[in-house]
């Protein structure tokens, strides 16, 4: 089924990247979905402190079809058949979709919006390992095959989330944080002592499209690409029809805020990673200081004053190293630059 069409940007909105402390589901969706109400974009939290299946790249390899994991002292595996690994992962999402259903069903006002995050095709291959113990990174053959069962397995995904949220448009970021070392080839072989060899640009382009293609045909209405500063394909990430890209903003480059500008006047989001919480024990930066951090390039850019419309303000990082408290303070501050930026914006 064809995707609803993308709303014009109107006012800039919060989210925050996924990964969130602690192990209730329930505390964590009712946290996030009270910060983060309509209009920002409330999201589906991911918590690693749970353990095995529900870090970021077992929760992504559970969506996988005809592809089965465990876990090995070295991580995650490709194996023939499925076990008790992969029914956790499984069962860990299961959990937190009933749980999610259950959150919005208690609400007045549910939100227009929900994210989900899953882990992108080449960090995945990056991250999985073949039965010799290498990382499946090292195959091409493997590579595609990882892009297309993950494609193959978003659509049972989203209808999945859909039914928990009735009404709600599904906005979908792909993780990509490895896709620097991936395209550089200087992912370590399982010895350590060598590097896998560089994956063409043109390949991931492909992977990301396939995954895109097919969560655009299970109803998302938004995909956005996320990468760190370190050397970000944004040319690449746009060519495979993403919507836009997620980024921290601490380290860019003139050149690279010249890109993010250029996809920001041909009609793209910039989810743009204001917020630095890469230090869990540090104050947070006050919200004048995050706004002009926001607004001088973007000014400097020449980029009218309606268009920060187009952004998103998320954390740098992901806060599932924060305790509850703080991570929900990193929430209320993210609305509040969000607030700021809004008053810019309408001059």
């Amino acid at each position: 089924m064809a995707a609803a069409a993308l709303p014009v940007p109107g006012q800039v909105t919060a989210t925050g990247l996924g990964p969130w402390p602690g192990e209730d589901p329930a505390e964590a969706a009712r946290i996030i979905r009270g910060e983060l109400g309509s209009p920002h974009l409330p999201f589906l939290a991911e918590l690693p402190d749970r353990g095995v299946g529900s870090d970021a790249l077992g929760r992504t390899a559970s969506l996988l079809v005809e592809l089965a994991v465990d876990v090995q002292p070295h991580g995650w595996r490709l194996v023939d058949r499925p076990g008790k690994d992969l029914q956790r992962a499984k069962s860990a999402l299961s959990t937190d979709i009933n749980v999610l259903a259950d959150v919005i069903g208690a609400e007045e006002a549910p939100s227009d919006d929900i994210k989900i995050q899953l882990r992108g095709p080449l960090s995945l291959a990056a991250g999985l390992h073949l039965h010799n113990g290498e990382r499946a990174l090292i195959d091409y053959g493997a590579r595609r095959e990882i892009a297309e069962s993950l494609a193959a397995g978003v659509e049972g995904y989203l209808k999945r989330v859909a039914a928990a949220a009735p009404g709600a448009r599904i906005v979908v970021q792909i993780d990509e944080p490895d896709i620097a070392s991936v395209l550089a080839g200087t992912i370590p072989t399982a010895s350590g002592y060598r590097t896998l060899r560089s994956v063409p640009g043109r390949e991931a382009t492909e992977s990301w499209q396939l995954v895109i293609d097919a969560l655009r045909a299970a109803g998302a209405v938004e995909t956005v690409v996320a990468v760190s500063e370190v050397e970000a394909p944004f040319e690449r990430i746009l060519a495979a029809g993403a919507d836009g890209i997620a980024v921290p903003l601490r380290a860019l480059t003139s050149r690279q805020w010249e890109q993010l500008a250029g996809a920001v006047e041909a009609g793209k989001r910039l989810w743009a990673g204001a917020l630095d919480v890469a230090d869990p024990a540090a104050a947070l930066p006050k919200v004048r200081d995050v706004v002009e951090n926001v607004w001088r390039p973007w000014r400097q850019l020449g980029l009218p004053a309606p268009t920060l419309g187009a952004l998103r303000v998320t954390p740098s990082d992901g806060l599932a190293r924060h305790s509850p408290a703080a991570a929900t303070e990193v929430l209320t501050r993210l609305t509040q630059v969000a607030d700021g930026l809004n008053q810019l914006a309408l001059g």
